[in-house]
């Protein structure tokens, strides 16, 4: 498949998209953009968040992970649904009693401002750290297929992918997010439907599904596997209650429905759509592989991340599957990418500038948005150059990793503030949140050697939250006021 069929695909899905962008945001206000004017229909959030949860590195690392890691990834994915449980009978009853525009304005009402701002500036880094790294593999299968073949040097490739975010964003926030991100929902789940019919047709069957290894789900053997179920299943709780029910970006959708049983519909309807749609994935990677197999195609120095791109854009297939390949890609990659954008402009523009709490005028708070909408995006085009220089890993690890450590003290800080009616030293919260995932680190990079070689998982998140949660304890022994 040529790079420039490729180009001329991207253009054509982005020029349709920022119609849609247009007509969507094109009246939307500082309301529209931080919140949707809390309108939203449930039905349109519930379908756009499957955009924003399945992103480009779920769309070629999972179908990749099946050689290396089987179905294990449901394992997690039924903890994300008890997670998203939670979430919903939890956490969005809350956010709606307390009028939230920001999740992390709790954090201020619970404890201070030092709690407050502490989790604002743990979600910024979080989220430009993820997101920075999703839109690093989208720019790295664009300079595969498209600006290498061109020539074209990566730091071109990162400031295009940045714009494109930044321009299906920039008018309408929220508003338009919804309907784009709608757009890129069926537009992903038909890519990796048509995949798997084309696959398929080739003469990929399922004849030697139940005897092959790649497809086996439950690991309970070796609790030293990072595949073992309860590693799993209890990450999956607690990363959708930390990476979803923490997170602006996530949030910031689900509270713009009317009223908080729409939300709640919205989360359990995405949250079982999202079953369905990991799990094709997963065949798709176990129709990939055998397909590879049957024809002879050597898979050998390719990453688990490299496969899907590979066989659908190579010649191995009808150019409609790399067209297919291509529409999906830029579906999930661009929707979770421009979802993180919108969250990070309101995050710092709400919670760390503070811009709506103090004595500006719309007009004025209109031009600080649009500044931080601006460099947040000139800096996760550096961060994506940043990790394009560092990268050595699967990407969907790293992404789950830089989760653990980072919205470690989040769930922690609201896991204390909603199970305990204990107030804390408010001004000690930015010690103990830094702290915590420094301890967790020393205990992950020994746990080999201390715990009889036991290996950490994404576990990781649930030992930071509960350094967090106990070193909050402590600060509250003697105080049951905030300072």
């Amino acid at each position: 498949m040529s790079p420039l069929v490729i180009l001329l695909t991207i253009l054509v899905y982005f020029l349709f998209l920022f119609g849609v962008s247009y007509l969507a945001g094109r009246k939307a206000d500082n309301a529209g953009f931080f919140s949707g004017n809390k309108s939203s229909n449930w039905i349109l959030v519930a379908m756009s968040t499957i955009g924003a949860a399945i992103s480009g590195v779920t769309f070629v690392s999972v179908p990749g992970m099946v050689a290396t890691s089987a179905f294990s990834y449901m394992q997690m994915v039924l903890g994300f649904t008890v997670g998203q449980l939670i979430v919903a009978y939890v956490l969005i009853p809350l956010y709606y009693k307390m009028n939230l525009t920001s999740v992390y304005e709790y954090l201020n009402r619970r404890f201070g401002i030092s709690s407050y701002q502490t989790g604002a500036w743990f979600f910024f880094i979080s989220k430009m750290l993820g997101a920075s790294v999703r839109l690093f593999i989208v720019s790295s299968v664009l300079q595969l297929l498209v600006f290498g073949p061109l020539g074209l040097p990566f730091w071109m490739n990162a400031v295009f992918t940045v714009l494109i975010v930044y321009l299906c964003t920039f008018k309408g926030g929220v508003k338009s997010l919804i309907w784009t991100d709608l757009l890129k929902t069926v537009c992903l789940i038909l890519s990796v439907v048509l995949c798997i019919v084309y696959v398929m047709r080739s003469g990929v069957t399922f004849e030697g599904w139940h005897d092959s290894e790649m497809t086996r789900v439950f690991f309970f053997d070796d609790v030293n596997d990072s595949r073992f179920f309860w590693k799993q299943f209890l990450a999956g709780i607690f990363l959708v209650v930390a990476t979803t029910g923490l997170d602006q970006d996530m949030m910031q959708r689900s509270i713009s429905c009317k009223n908080y049983r729409d939300s709640q519909k919205n989360i359990i309807i995405a949250a079982t759509m999202q079953i369905v749609v990991i799990f094709l994935f997963l065949v798709l990677g176990y129709l990939l592989y055998s397909y590879a197999d049957i024809n002879g195609i050597s898979l050998a120095g390719k990453k688990g991340d490299d496969v899907f791109p590979f066989l659908a854009t190579g010649s191995f297939f009808p150019v409609i599957v790399g067209i297919i390949f291509v529409v999906g890609f830029i579906a999930s990659a661009y929707s979770a990418a421009g979802s993180a954008l919108t969250a990070l402009t309101t995050s710092f523009t709400v919670d760390i500038l503070q811009a709506d709490k103090k004595q500006n005028t719309d007009q004025r708070l209109t031009s600080i948005r649009k500044w931080v909408h601006i460099g947040m995006a000139l800096l996760m085009t550096v961060c994506i150059y940043v990790i394009y220089v560092l990268n050595d890993d699967s990407v969907i690890q790293t992404v789950y990793t830089v989760a653990s450590y980072t919205y470690g003290p989040l769930l922690g800080m609201f896991c204390f503030g909603i199970l305990t009616r204990l107030q804390v030293r408010d001004r000690w919260i930015p010690v103990v949140a830094i702290l915590s995932p420094i301890l967790c680190y020393i205990l992950d990079v020994n746990s080999v050697e201390w715990f009889n070689g036991y290996v950490f998982s994404h576990e990781r998140l649930i030992l930071n939250a509960l350094f967090t949660f106990l070193g909050m304890l402590c600060l509250s022994k003697r105080a049951t006021t905030a300072d």
